[in-house]
């Protein structure tokens, strides 16, 4: 065993690496000015997508004594979120920690370390982008995904408790998903590695250097290790939220008057407008996710053009069928659940694979939006869970199917099986690891976020008075009024 970790050892700083993943250190690659210019552009979008994006959409989707409030509360969600990314979330999320494949540690606590002449690897051998860059465009992912949360709360939930569980939910659901998801090594230290490994002598030698690349691919985040793949947040961002907005809505109970009043939306026309932000700021969201600037980052950018465009169809074919005629909510619903199932596959599938993940999770969100809420009668306001955890469900799983070279896709040929690697897709392995992060995901997400709902309750309160509810949370948490006529 001393010989095995003399050799990992020594392994390690031939690398220069040490046990650090994606992203890690890299001074040796190549900065490329075009794949940096992608990479701010697309950030900026991922902030459109939720401010004003998402504040808009939901904003419109209140009853008017709650609008002012719902805007508030997603720009407040981003405000803190953005905190935290900046002084633990970025360092918990994407270095090695003391929970290997689970969280990451505080090596780079307050961006400590971090520069303008910082670099990290991206997923290409050789290539780099800068850490900052970086750094800022997870923080957008941060920003927007605790604040989904929010609209199936809505009507109900203090400010003062939204902020509080935002910034505990952020801590304790998103962080850990995101480093399981998202924390690879760096493919220039597996490379490095792999030659390693092959150059070595028969016997000792090579067993050593084998030893070493295993305890590399270890370092990884959990889901990495699996071979899950999760391009842009199916598990990370949608399942997440939609599991804690349900919880949520369950242990808050329904909206006063809920089943008696009109709880129409107030103002379509502003959620028409903030989906359009959300599907043009989404085009950073997936197109950024390859972190350059080339075939990969098309490839994204077209599917996520084309799955809202069949889910929106295939929502409104089903809404005809059904009602008599399709609504514009279910227009905008329909491209929001082909946005949301293209998060996870964006990068993956084919542009025929993209079109058939829109219709599935248009048709399935119809479904959870009307038939399976109603059953159950619980009050997501805004329907989180129905469109967010559902889609996310539908482009997680079909993705295994789907970004076989078989059907069109580009998924990965090369796969790892038990520290090794071995080539050809292998569609029921991949089924295999995709279902293993979605029940990891469910179920932490669920667990964690019910506990957080009960302290935040304790420490702070939940929901207002029923009086207060009833005048409108414009008023009572904020002392203004969205419209004053």
């Amino acid at each position: 065993m001393r010989h095995l970790k003399t050799a990992r050892a020594a392994l390690f700083a031939s690398l220069g690496l040490g046990l650090v993943a994606f992203p890690a250190s890299a001074q040796s690659m190549q900065v490329y000015s075009g794949d940096t210019a992608w990479l701010l552009t697309a950030t900026t979008l991922v902030l459109l997508m939720t401010i004003p994006g998402l504040a808009l959409f939901y904003g419109g989707l209140v009853r008017t004594k709650n609008a002012l409030s719902m805007l508030t509360q997603v720009f407040a969600v981003v405000c803190v979120a953005a905190i935290i990314w900046m002084l633990v979330g970025y360092s918990l999320t994407f270095t090695a920690g003391t929970l290997p494949g689970f969280v990451g540690g505080f090596s780079k606590a307050f961006l400590k370390g971090v520069g303008p002449e910082s670099a990290i690897a991206t997923t290409t051998t050789g290539v780099a982008v800068p850490e900052y860059a970086y750094i800022a465009f997870q923080m957008a992912f941060a920003c927007i995904t605790p604040a989904i949360i929010v609209g199936a709360l809505a009507e109900r939930m203090r400010f003062t408790a939204t902020l509080l569980f935002a910034a505990l939910w952020i801590l304790l659901v998103y962080i850990p998903v995101a480093h399981m998801a998202w924390f690879r090594v760096a493919p220039d230290a597996i490379a490095e590695a792999t030659r390693q490994v092959l150059a070595a002598a028969p016997g000792e030698p090579r067993r050593m250097a084998e030893f070493a690349l295993a305890q590399l691919q270890s370092s990884a985040g959990l889901f990495q290790q699996w071979g899950t793949l999760d391009y842009a947040g199916g598990t990370v961002v949608h399942i997440t939220t939609g599991v804690a907005g349900l919880v949520g809505a369950v242990m808050l109970g329904k909206r006063v008057g809920y089943g008696r009043d009109s709880m129409a939306p107030h103002n379509l026309t502003l959620t028409i407008t903030g989906a359009a932000l959300l599907w043009v700021g989404w085009l950073g969201f997936n197109s950024g996710s390859a972190l350059r600037a080339d075939g990969i980052a098309a490839l994204a950018l077209l599917n996520t053009m084309l799955a809202p465009a069949a889910g929106a169809l295939a929502w409104m074919l089903v809404e005809t069928f059904v009602r008599g005629k399709p609504s514009a909510l279910g227009l905008v619903s329909g491209v929001l659940a082909g946005l949301v199932g293209m998060s996870p596959t964006a990068g993956y599938v084919g542009p025929a694979g993209a079109i058939a993940i829109g219709l599935v999770a248009g048709v399935m969100c119809f479904l959870f939006v009307t038939a399976v809420k109603s059953r159950y009668e619980y009050d997501d306001s805004l329907d989180v869970f129905g469109i967010h955890c559902v889609a996310g469900l539908v482009g997680t799983l079909l993705l295994a199917v789907l970004a076989s070279p078989a059907f069109g896709g580009f998924g990965m040929v090369e796969q790892a099986k038990g520290g090794h690697v071995v080539g050809g897709y292998d569609i029921g392995f991949q089924v295999a690891a995709q279902l293993k992060a979605v029940v990891i995901t469910v179920v932490w997400s669920a667990i964690v976020s019910s506990q957080l709902f009960r302290i935040v309750d304790v420490l702070v309160g939940l929901r207002p008075e029923e009086d207060e509810e009833d005048q409108g949370l414009d008023i009572v948490d904020h002392g203004e009024r969205a419209y004053n006529y």
